[in-house]
């Protein structure tokens, strides 16, 4: 059965906020998504004022029938947070973030971005560890992982979890913790949005800032194979205090960038210290070292910058209506296999937009034991190794996507396991749910057996319910 215009009107008549039909004028916008190759038309969108709306549109979902979406920021790659013919709960609305300072918390609503809570925290001198981009929905990013630059000095996202609200499939809203229904909260510390809607999130938070000291250091396209070895030697020593990325772009037209380096594909070694020393002496090393066992690089840039900046640096080159493709694994190192094959690909990559993203996960992340969140992937020293595929329109999309897929596939022989981060999970990366979980999965689909045994919660990377 599907909902009719009547069936609509009986939703508007029973909630406090908007409910966007085909109809209505502003209809195309309520269901656009961030990545721009996403194109789907949902029977309405569900603008929910508060959690009782979050109730009153779930149970109209279950009644008449219609597939539901849940939309927090609507920047899964996959456009999970809409879907042709569902019904799309959006959480915009519920974007309330409450600091306390003294007990170093954050209440963050299920439908702020990630600026919010970052300009929330930062008020007081706090941070909760994220993401890298400030458009992002801190609700899907948090039920999946949550990784960033503070990762390796304070862990994921999920590790800073002390509770949630959550509205579940048959319409209990309910409060969970590691006291309450433990093992629902077990449950959302990564295993993505499979258990309910979280309406509410409280954070732990740390001490970070005003201001963090950013370094990077650009290299030639055809120095990758080197820049790469001497990331890996600079990992076994680099201080907890310090972020630490590769990647490979195409350098932007920014005022750091020097005019004629601007529009050159290299590779990116970036430091970012955040130990509140300015200048931070650790970063300094650091660069130091890098500067003196590298080939010369194109420019480097080194600057103390608000927190804040830090956390939206990437937001331009992240934009909405970008069309995106990607996949990722996890490497245990870098290898001089993948760093021949990361190296040889990177010189193929066409669309400036384009680009490879080597995450450390190493420091805090490793304290965590295997098995005290869901999140899909083991505690060991291991790079999130990201290739993203962005093209400004529809038609140069295929050529990043077979681009993509081809580095993808060189890494996969030097990758552990099959596995993938699961924010990072495109619709034909489904069958590697399994994978990505490993040793959790059996105990996930057993909680969702008892919160979601109709698998009402699907658009995510699903965990069916154990039968």
């Amino acid at each position: 059965m599907t909902a009719t215009v009547d069936h609509l009107g009986e939703l508007r008549s029973r909630m406090a906020g908007d409910v966007v039909t085909p109809a209505d004028p502003g209809y195309d916008e309520a269901r656009r998504v961030w990545n721009g190759s996403i194109d789907h038309r949902p029977v309405a969108i569900a603008r929910c004022a508060g959690v009782e709306d979050v109730v009153v549109a779930l149970d109209h979902a279950r009644r008449n029938g219609l597939p539901l979406s849940v939309r927090a920021g609507g920047h899964s790659s996959a456009g999970l947070s809409v879907g042709d013919g569902t019904l799309v709960i959006d959480l915009a609305a519920l974007n309330e973030v409450v600091v306390d300072p003294a007990a170093r918390r954050a209440r963050v609503g299920g439908g702020a971005l990630l600026r919010d809570m970052d300009a929330a925290c930062q008020e007081h001198g706090l941070a909760v560890p994220a993401g890298e981009v400030g458009h992002t929905g801190i609700g899907g990013l948090a039920l999946g992982g949550g990784m960033g630059w503070l990762t390796r000095r304070a862990g994921l996202t999920v590790d800073h979890l002390l509770g949630a609200q959550v509205v579940l499939a048959d319409g209990r809203v309910v409060r969970t913790s590691a006291d309450e229904l433990p093992d629902l909260f077990w449950a959302l510390r990564g295993g993505g949005g499979n258990f309910g809607i979280v309406t509410e999130f409280e954070f732990s938070a740390v001490p970070v800032g005003p201001l963090v000291s950013f370094g990077m250091t650009f290299f030639r396209l055809d120095d990758g194979a080197a820049v790469l070895r001497l990331a890996r030697d600079l990992l076994p020593g680099l201080p907890p205090t310090l972020g630490f990325q590769i990647i490979c772009l195409t350098a932007p037209p920014a005022p750091f960038v020097p005019a004629d380096v601007q529009g050159w594909t290299g590779w990116a070694l970036v430091v970012v210290g955040t130990s509140g020393e300015q200048p931070d002496p650790d970063a300094d090393a650091a660069r130091d070292r890098i500067l003196a066992a590298a080939p010369a690089p194109l420019f480097e840039f080194r600057t103390p910058m608000p927190f804040t900046a830090l956390q939206q640096m990437f937001d331009d080159a992240n934009a909405w209506g970008v069309h995106w493709y990607e996949k990722g694994c996890y490497l245990p190192g870098l290898p001089d296999r993948a760093i021949e094959t990361l190296a040889e690909h990177a010189r193929r990559k066409v669309s400036p937009l384009s680009l490879v993203h080597l995450y450390t996960l190493d420091g805090a992340y490793c304290e965590v034991p295997d098995d005290a969140t869901a999140f899909g992937g083991d505690r060991t020293p291991r790079l999130g190794a990201f290739v993203v595929g962005a093209s400004p329109d529809a038609a140069g999309l295929p050529t990043e996507t077979a681009w993509v897929r081809d580095l993808h596939a060189g890494l996969l022989p030097h990758a552990i396991g099959g596995g993938v981060y699961v924010n990072s999970m495109m619709a034909d990366d489904a069958p590697r749910t399994r994978a990505t979980y490993g040793d959790r999965y059996d105990r996930l689909a057993a909680i969702k057996a008892v919160y979601d045994p109709d698998n009402v919660f699907a658009r995510n990377a699903n965990i069916p319910p154990a039968r």
